[in-house]
């Protein structure tokens, strides 16, 4: 279970070896418990407050605590002292970034990226027959950029970085907009933004991304990873770059729950708020988002490798098996 805190004023504190999170509402204070042994981690957003001891008791039972701006960014997060990696794992890593394995899993998570926007596609154009054409028009055009991405190689990925971004973000841009196409008129969009978002589904999909990087950042130290070591986002300060890297096959993961959301029309105006040149998510925005990407990654089961798995332990499978690659790999 995770402990979503995003209401102003939410304090989280410790009674009797249990989470009590303290609410205010409609000038009382409404107080939940809940056991540490059941919650797996706490998602805080700007304008709440836990104490120390809650810091403590989240430390003592392996729950990480993740600290959101109030558009989903995650500003950082409270892990305990003993991730339990190991140095071997990340001096390889440092190793690929500057070598051709490096540029052999930039290539991989690309491709896996394209080819889920692909699948992605495929299942909408199944139930939009009218749209049928088009759809196929933009999966092939995807499909393309796919093969063009395959076919690169270098010793570096500094050798063809700007070709890779290059056909990242031309497919990025065909499948936004088909995306775009396909919703209803009201919510359609101009392309990508950011902070702020511009519109109604870029506010959703944004804080859907940063939520997506504090699980993708969690699964890369559980597998002893750095996630500051990328080998395509990388050696800007202060930057998690192998939380970019890892994170792009996924990002399909985001954008299948919003859109979603807007399809089946659950979304309307009482779900975000105008703001300074853009469109923020509120409360109630985000606890429908939430509530439909926990049950997506976290509940949903999907067939991976045989077994019927979780989206998130599938992530997480993923991340140990890069781990392991690079060891072996010397």
């Amino acid at each position: 279970m995770q402990l979503i805190i995003n209401t102003y004023g939410t304090y989280v504190h410790v009674k009797d070896d249990m989470f009590e999170v303290t609410t205010p509402k409609d000038g009382e204070k409404q107080k939940h418990h809940f056991a540490s042994q059941k919650v797996s981690s706490i998602l805080m957003s700007k304008g709440s407050a836990l104490s120390t001891d809650a810091v403590i008791l989240a430390m003592k039972n392996n729950i990480d605590i993740i600290v959101f701006e109030y558009d989903g960014v995650p500003v950082g997060r409270f892990w305990h002292s003993k991730p339990g990696s190991t140095s071997k794992i990340r001096k390889q890593q440092l190793e690929a970034s500057l070598n051709n394995i490096g540029v052999y899993w930039i290539k991989c998570w690309l491709v896996a990226k394209l080819n889920n926007q692909i699948d992605f596609l495929k299942r909408l154009k199944n139930h939009r027959p009218s749209s049928g054409d088009i759809i196929q028009e933009k999966i092939t055009a995807i499909t393309e950029l796919c093969k063009k991405i395959q076919n690169q190689n270098a010793d570096k990925v500094d050798l063809i970085d700007s070709t890779l971004r290059g056909y990242e973000g031309t497919a990025g841009r065909i499948y936004f907009q088909i995306l775009s196409s396909l919703l209803n008129e009201r919510y359609q969009f101009e392309g990508r933004s950011f902070r702020p978002a511009k519109d109604q589904f870029n506010a959703f999909l944004n804080y859907a991304y940063g939520v997506l990087y504090s699980r993708v950042e969690k699964v890369l130290i559980i597998a002893g990873l750095d996630p500051y070591i990328g080998f395509m986002h990388r050696d800007d300060y202060n930057t998690k770059s192998m939380v970019f890297d890892f994170i792009e096959p996924y990002r399909t993961y985001a954008d299948e729950v919003v859109f979603k959301l807007f399809s089946a029309k659950k979304i309307n105006d009482s779900h975000t708020d105008s703001i300074t040149n853009g469109v923020s998510l509120n409360a109630d925005g985000k606890n429908l988002l939430m509530e439909a990407l926990i049950k997506f990654l976290d509940e949903e089961k999907i067939k991976y490798k045989g077994r019927n798995q979780s989206r998130i332990n599938a992530m997480q499978m993923e991340a140990h098996q890069f781990a392991n690659s690079l060891i072996q790999s010397k």
